[in-house]
């Protein structure tokens, strides 16, 4: 007994032992973790401000590039209206009045003639811009002893590089009368031969504001210098434009490593520097450069602003450590079996989720995900999405192509979970089984009821919809089991009329009964579960039919309805979760017609995405083996009444979506313009009086001017809150 309490007290005191040493080297480890922690805290803080730093030039370098990628993309979009103008001079003032009045960030244009190019006139070059106070669009000539065009370095340079150029900076006396950069390209006319110098200035205003401050080290300041050393943007408004960046720093201490640091950013470099300053505190100068226009960019923090408060977060760590130390002795008690408790824990859930996400990847794998699904055919737009409100979910979808019908379901099983995703791959699979080889809607649906009433040992059913459309006449043969209707858009939206049958897999001897529609030239099926139209948001309030209604669009674009309808969802919904699944399906059914060829495309109103109407009219033009110069009028054209329904459809800020719709037979091509911006019907404008001279004419008519010129018919109307403008184009 004896040897035993003694055998008890010396487990006891080695086990004091143990944990007074475990709190020694807790302390001793705690301490060394101070120091290293001190180390690489001050490391991470300066890698941290180096990121700051680098993401920061970065992403006003993407800023300004994306302002110089729309203006050399305005300037190319305008060289065959400039090469047309050349036979049409007095028409040169209208081009550059349309770049100008097109384009918010274009300050001012000139189309400048080469000297002696035309005999009657050896020096040429209108120039329009936007007055800084007014905004109105106004017009001069350059081509004044005064000012001499031929010299400058815009004009000189892009003929020199035979390529697009940037000018240096500099205060345009005698043209906008502002400090700008220009952009300038040389225009060949049919010969080949350089004829003119067409531009475009922009402002350098905006570089300011686009550089800007730092609101994380408010003593650092931004610096940009052009290629030749001169100060664009600085925090000392009077070094700008009036000294160079090595006149600026000679006063800086540390000379050597300064002009290191200069010589890298004229010469395109970028990375990081530390200089000494005339304190003795170090400042640490960021650099990159802008590749195009030869321009550098740079931050300058001091030491001070990086490091200011690591010795308090210093003193703050060894408070916690102490308060540490002594929560350790505590939590030692516990620790074991907490970690024991936890890793088991950890186990089971780590698997349960592994074998959620396989069961995921194994239901996602049923149903088509590839869109276009029939890339080969022209007479289907189709898009589908499927959210499940958890890992695996009770939504599907399905659809195939079979002697020229298609064959097409949408279903919501009953509950959620494993369960209903077990019970939406039998569904999907039986459908695609029967559909192989029975002929309607009605036979397909009863078959599945049958098998699947048969194994419904659960009590589970599905709500489903099944259709088939005959690619050749539209006829859709359809039946309903149990599903939320259909949305039929036809010029408007309505939904379908359905017989009430029941779910699947509800009553075995239950008869379903089909439907039949027809779906004409460029109608829309739009079919979804209740996860749409019962999406909660945190007032529980339920997205419901009349937003989704109202969300669908008249136009036919699949994937565009998909998105703006999910977007739509997720802003109403907000942060509340998701309590049921979320599937969509929209067919869009084109009916073709023999040597008739049709093209759609929509974009956003957004002026850079002009640009994909050259590939979509080269496309039509390949097609149809349309003549290049007739397909270059044709561009010209749709490309003026598209930038008016961007600049002028929507209200400033308001997203917006523009529909081009083309049918090309063998003796026209019609164009369908649509927006659902404001009423506006730009064939009522009075044609333009280009003889007039720029200062007497008035501002606008002159797109819709160049759009009937070139088109042989011009029509507008106003339909269901939609603008509409037809242009057709004879063939023949």
């Amino acid at each position: 007994m004896r040897t035993k309490l003694k055998l008890e007290e010396r487990i006891k005191r080695n086990s004091a032992l143990t944990a007074l040493l475990l709190v020694v080297v807790a302390a001793l480890t705690l301490e060394a973790t101070s120091l290293i922690q001190y180390y690489y805290s001050e490391k991470g803080i300066k890698e941290e401000a180096s990121r700051r730093a680098e993401s920061q030039l970065e992403n006003t370098r993407l800023k300004i590039e994306g302002v110089l990628d729309q203006v050399e993309a305005v300037i190319r979009s305008n060289i065959r209206l400039t090469q047309w103008g050349f036979d049409h001079l007095d028409s040169l003032d209208m081009i550059t009045s349309i770049i100008v009045r097109d384009n918010p960030v274009v300050s001012g244009s000139t189309v400048a003639l080469v000297p002696g190019y035309n005999r009657k006139r050896p020096k040429f070059a209108p120039y329009s811009f936007r007055d800084p106070g007014t905004g109105e669009i106004l017009s001069r000539s350059l081509a004044t002893e005064e000012y001499d065009y031929p010299s400058k370095e815009w004009f000189t340079k892009a003929i020199e590089t035979d390529a697009g150029y940037w000018s240096e900076p500099y205060i345009d006396v005698g043209g906008g009368e502002i400090m700008m950069t220009t952009y300038s390209i040389p225009v060949r006319d049919g010969k080949g031969q350089v004829a003119a110098v067409l531009t475009a200035d922009i402002s350098l205003d905006w570089l300011t504001s686009y550089v800007g401050g730092n609101k994380v080290y408010p003593e650092a300041f931004n610096m940009v210098i052009s290629r030749k050393g001169e100060i664009i943007v600085c925090p000392v408004e009077t070094l700008v434009m009036n000294k160079t960046v090595q006149e600026a720093s000679k006063d800086f201490g540390d000379q050597e490593r300064v002009g290191t640091v200069i010589r890298s950013m004229m010469s395109g470099e970028s990375g990081v520097m530390e200089i000494r300053g005339k304190s003795s505190s170090n400042n640490h100068v960021y650099f990159a450069p802008v590749e195009r226009t030869g321009w550098s960019m740079s931050i300058v923090i001091p030491d001070s602003e990086i490091f200011g408060e690591i010795k308090k977060t210093r003193r703050l760590v060894e408070l916690l450590q102490i308060f540490g130390l002594l929560m350790l002795v505590t939590i030692l008690g516990f620790a074991a079996k907490s970690q024991n408790e936890y890793k088991n824990l950890s186990e089971k859930k780590e698997k349960m989720e592994n074998e959620l996400n396989i069961a995921r990847s194994i239901q996602m794998s049923m149903i088509p995900k590839t869109f276009p699904p029939f890339p080969e055919r022209d007479d289907l737009d189709i898009s589908a999405v499927i959210v499940p409100a958890k890992e695996v979910g009770g939504d599907l979808y399905d659809y195939f192509i079979r002697d020229g019908k298609l064959y097409f379901c949408i279903g919501d099983v009953s509950g959620k979970g494993v369960p209903a995703a077990l019970v939406m791959a039998v569904t999907r699979s039986l459908f695609h089984s029967v559909a192989t080889h029975e002929h309607t809607s009605a036979h397909i649906v009863n078959t599945m009821n049958k098998s699947m009433a048969e194994m419904n040992d659960s009590n589970m059913f599905v709500t489903f919809f099944c259709g088939i459309l005959n690619l050749e006449d539209g006829l859709l043969d359809f039946c309903n089991a149990g599903h939320n209707a259909p949305v039929i858009i036809s010029g408007a939206k309505k939904e379908l009329e359905l017989i009430p049958n029941l779910p699947l897999g509800i009553m075995e001897d239950f008869v379903f009964k089909s439907q039949k529609a027809v779906l004409k030239d460029d109608d829309a099926l739009f079919l979804y579960t209740d996860g749409l139209t019962e999406a909660e948001n945190i007032h529980q309030e339920l997205f419901g039919e009349g937003r989704m209604m109202d969300v669908l669009s008249t136009r036919r674009d699949s994937v565009g309805h998909l998105k703006a309808m999910a977007k739509a969802v997720t802003r109403f919904v907000g942060d509340a979760p998701r309590s049921d699944d979320l599937t969509m399906l929209f067919i869009h059914y084109i009916k073709s017609e023999p040597g008739v060829l049709k093209r759609h495309l929509v974009i956003k109103n957004d002026i850079g995405q002009i640009s994909r109407l050259e590939k979509f009219i080269s496309g039509i033009a390949a097609s149809k083996n349309l003549d290049e110069a007739l397909a270059t009028n044709i561009n010209l054209a749709l490309e003026e009444a598209v930038t008016n329904s961007v600049m002028y459809a929507y209200p400033e800020g308001t997203e917006g979506e523009i529909e081009i719709k083309a049918r090309v037979d063998d003796n026209e091509i019609e164009f369908i313009l649509s927006d659902n911006g404001i009423e506006f019907d730009p064939t009522a404008r009075p044609e333009p009086d280009i003889t007039a001279s720029a200062e007497l004419r008035p501002i606008g008519g002159l797109g819709i001017f160049l759009v009937k010129n070139i088109m042989d018919s011009v029509t507008y109307r106003r339909e269901d809150g939609t603008n509409n403008l037809i242009m057709i184009k004879k063939l023949k």
